[in-house]
């Protein structure tokens, strides 16, 4: 059973090693930068157009 006055201890060598040199990610840092999200965008949103012109051009052709 673990108490909650014990969460800022690493549990092993392994969990006080991801702490000291990987580190954990803070919060808001998941995010990735305004240009790769605006390329995303585009990328999927050019991808649902074709999709709506192919279904709209095959019910007229």
């Amino acid at each position: 059973m673990t108490n909650n006055h014990d969460q800022g201890t690493p549990f092993n060598d392994a969990m006080e090693h991801q702490r000291k040199f990987e580190g954990y990610p803070g919060p808001g840092k998941g995010r990735l930068p305004l240009p790769i999200r605006l390329i995303g965008y585009f990328i999927c949103g050019g991808i649902v157009i074709m999709i709506l012109v192919a279904l709209v051009g095959n019910f007229l052709f």
